[in-house]
């Protein structure tokens, strides 16, 4: 039963999650996020509960997890509220110099989440990111939808596989993007949907940096910088691009059940990829502004 006694409730529809999450409001004004889910999730959402505290405790600017428990429709977390807007909508609008320097701060929040390491118990990087490589070569070979030129993805994943070996695994938060980042009353840049989150190579984390260089590229470029202090390795683009490649395939068979509007924006998204990396053969995208470094 919950701690914390709630006198409103109002539903919010955002996200892909399949949890119901409300904003909800105690006797004293103060709001709350509460997700709930359903049961058989229990034991996966009180270990996402149980890293988001650990993430907290590092200082980052998030929605902090607060109580953990069961109720009649479920599983439920009461979360803090963040009160601002979408950073996806703020930020592009920003002069150059701010979409960088916040993207900046995306970076080095980004570091100290992968701060927390992988439970030695974790399946090998290599062993594992193959093989859900080859499951999605294989669905999107029998997509009935297809991209222009798509087998660039699948030459190049073939062609840098062995990039995959001995790669360190930490904690991720799973989804990090410019759309799950908001700007909080102060300014402040705040992470929030842990609900992906899961272990893996630190640097497969910015697969989704794709939607941060479609919204704004400064930002997309101050994020590198700032994970890495100005200073990029090589491999880290190969690499990305490998992860990037991997995860435009699987868009399209994704998008399928949820309509042709989503399956449109895979196909625009997968132009635009192959664009930015000149069809494959340039492992650092054309967005990337190395530039200035705050």
């Amino acid at each position: 039963m919950m701690g914390i006694h709630f006198i409103t409730k109002q539903p919010v529809n955002k996200g892909w999650s399949s949890d119901k999450k409300y904003c909800v409001t105690d006797e004293n004004g103060e709001r709350y996020l509460l997700r709930i889910s359903d049961m058989d999730q229990y034991d996966a959402k009180q270990s996402e509960f149980n890293r988001m505290k650990q993430v907290a405790a590092l200082g980052v600017p998030m929605c902090l997890p607060i109580e953990f428990g069961t109720c009649a429709e479920g599983v439920y977390s009461v979360q803090s509220w963040i009160d601002g807007r979408d950073a996806e909508e703020v930020i592009p609008a920003l002069s150059d110099t701010e979409q960088y320097a916040y993207g900046l701060e995306a970076g080095r929040i980004l570091k100290k989440i992968h701060s927390i390491p992988a439970p030695d118990t974790q399946e090998d990087w290599e062993i594992r990111f193959n093989r859900k490589m080859n499951g999605k070569i294989k669905k999107y070979k029998e997509c009935p939808i297809q991209y222009e030129n798509g087998q660039a993805f699948i030459d190049y994943i073939n062609e840098n596989r062995h990039l995959l070996k001995d790669r360190p695994q930490v904690y991720q938060h799973g989804d990090y993007h410019i759309g799950n980042m908001m700007i909080d009353q102060s300014g402040q840049l705040c992470i929030i949907d842990f609900n992906r989150n899961d272990y893996g190579d630190p640097w497969e984390e910015f697969n989704r940096i794709v939607w941060c260089a479609q919204k704004s590229p400064l930002f997309a470029s101050g994020m590198v910088n700032g994970y890495f202090d100005g200073k990029v390795p090589f491999t880290f683009w190969k690499l990305l691009a490998l992860y990037i490649s991997s995860n435009t395939l699987s868009s399209v068979y994704w998008a399928i059940p949820f309509g042709q509007r989503e399956v449109d924006t895979m196909l625009n998204q997968a132009r635009e990829v192959l664009a930015w990396y000149d069809n494959m053969r340039n492992p650092i995208p054309a967005w990337y502004f190395k530039g200035y470094y705050l």
